[in-house]
């Protein structure tokens, strides 16, 4: 199922990662999560991305992960491309859930192969990926490849030359590993950098499409100031913008309690788009922390 030139050209650019919203009973937040799709809407992102991390697929039941699915698919109305996620599942079961992602409005599907153990090989990874792509187009993620980049690289050769369902990929890996796969793979899939604005500011000159934004829920002119840099090549501006938001923003709230994740949900809480609330065991931010939080983003004049 080979990918449209649209669809190509709306996998680029700041990829909104959505983050599962919850209410303080631990019931999930939909109103906060068709929320967070207006905002990154409103923001310019044409991608909206579920992931099994960001959107916290360890807390949700297999039957949650359809409805977000579905709430996402439907809020967004084509305005932008969905990339469904699944949740570790065997092939049968991903296949399943390909299909009912694309029945509900969902445009990719990102694939998380289970291996535990190290049981998979290159051959079945590629074959798993292959009767997904059957289905819905897929975008690989990486960290299934942190076991053994030589034979990630291999699949991805072989996925790239033998599967053309497979369209894009969103990489976790960084380094000398993501440098390899965007060299091997550019032109051909969409490139999507996870992580923070310096990861793929490393990786851009290798072919790397776009990137997860964090601050596009919130504070979309950082957002717009350093994709526009990229657009236009002014290196030292991107640069600059990693120095003096990115890099103290994650400094701060990568070291607080629940670490990235739990930061953000207080974020979403201050800007009043969802609640700070994550199911137990996940931490969630107290009074305190979330004062702590407010300051941060006042000093770094993000709010």
């Amino acid at each position: 199922m080979p990918m449209t030139s649209e669809l190509r050209g709306r996998l680029s650019g700041p990829v909104m990662s959505l983050h599962t919203p919850f209410c303080a009973d631990g019931t999930i937040d939909f109103g906060g999560l068709r929320g967070l799709v207006e905002r990154g809407i409103a923001a310019g992102s044409t991608v909206m991305l579920l992931t099994y991390g960001d959107s916290l697929y360890s807390l949700l039941t297999d039957s949650e992960v359809g409805e977000v699915t579905r709430v996402v698919a439907e809020q967004t109305a084509g305005r932008a491309a969905v990339v469904a996620a699944d949740r570790v599942w065997w092939t049968g079961k991903t296949v399943e859930f390909a299909r009912y992602a694309g029945d509900v409005g969902a445009d990719l599907l990102m694939v998380l192969p289970p291996d535990w153990a190290r049981s998979c090989t290159a051959g079945t990874l590629v074959d798993h990926y292959a009767a997904v792509a059957e289905e819905l187009p897929v975008m690989v993620v990486t960290n299934v490849f942190g076991r053994s980049p030589s034979m990630g690289l291999e699949v991805l050769g072989r996925l790239r030359d033998g599967v053309p369902g497979v369209v894009a990929i969103k990489d976790d890996l960084v380094g000398a590993f993501a440098r390899e796969m965007a060299l091997l793979l550019h032109g051909e899939w969409s490139i999507i950098s996870g992580g923070q604005k310096e990861n793929h500011f490393d990786l851009v000159h290798y072919g790397c499409d776009g990137y997860l934004s964090t601050f596009v829920a919130f504070a979309p002119r950082i957002t717009r100031a350093y994709w526009q840099a990229v657009q236009s090549e002014d290196w030292g501006t991107a640069a600059g913008i990693i120095r003096d938001f990115d890099m103290p923003f994650f400094d701060s709230i990568l070291g607080m309690p629940g670490s990235f994740d739990a930061a953000l949900h207080g974020i979403y809480e201050l800007f009043g788009i969802s609640q700070r609330w994550r199911r137990p065991p996940y931490y969630s931010l107290s009074d305190e922390e979330m004062e702590e939080l407010a300051q941060l983003l006042s000093d770094l004049k993000l709010a």
